[in-house]
């Protein structure tokens, strides 16, 4: 297996073979507590006016996501875990729009494969590319442009454990939080960086389908 780490949005843009998109804090932590809180599916668009338009062809939408950070108004819900892990989503579809993950995920149009990466699923994303040939691992980083710890972190784990290796993914989580910042603004609460390190919390991987104009992501167990 031919293994890439690629950065940012030029590396989803360049992204070959199967395809890793991470984003740990939050998108696709946030995305996988939507799945386990019962969403049989993610529409994931880059466009915050998209997501507004699809829900209001279909008010049964629920949508997620943000802007710098802070929820969007017309939303039922910010880019935050915490906001969501108490919910009862089942059946439901969502939409979500972010800084980073999402943008990337749309990005990616030269994958063979889409994925979306964080350390909630990592385990099971690894599985589920069992086989591949050429995976491109892309740490998306803070608003698609600049390095975040956790991206980086958790690029390198799940390549790392595509290559067989075992890191230790205690240790792994302990170097993210050696530096916290107290200051934990309203908007970004604690509990979402305390979920978003729950290395293996699920057992299923998000692979994403284009269909017609949409990118959907669905577990896969």
């Amino acid at each position: 297996m031919s293994i890439r780490v690629a950065r940012y949005l030029d590396g989803a843009r360049s992204a070959t073979g199967d395809a890793v998109i991470v984003d740990v804090f939050r998108a696709f932590t946030t995305a996988a507590f939507c799945v386990a809180a019962g969403a049989r599916e993610i529409v994931l668009v880059a466009d915050h006016e998209r997501a507004l338009a699809l829900k209001r062809d279909d008010p049964s939408l629920f949508l997620t996501g943000e802007i710098g950070g802070r929820p969007i108004p017309g939303f039922d819900a910010g880019n935050s875990p915490s906001a969501i892990e108490r919910l009862d989503l089942r059946g439901r579809r969502v939409v979500q729009r972010t800084s980073s993950g999402t943008q990337g995920v749309v990005a990616a149009t030269g994958a063979r494969r889409i994925l979306l990466g964080s350390f909630v699923i990592a385990q099971a994303t690894v599985r589920a590319l069992r086989g591949a040939t050429e995976v491109t691992v892309v740490a998306m980083g803070h608003d698609a442009t600049a390095e975040s710890e956790e991206d980086a972190a958790c690029a390198d784990y799940l390549a790392a454990r595509l290559r067989g290796e075992a890191p230790d993914a205690a240790a792994v989580v302990a170097r993210l939080w050696a530096r916290e910042d107290r200051e934990w603004p309203e908007w970004f609460p604690r509990r979402d960086a305390e979920l978003a390190c729950e290395v293996d919390r699920f057992d299923f991987a998000l692979a994403v389908a284009r269909e017609g104009d949409l990118l959907v992501a669905r577990p896969l167990r």
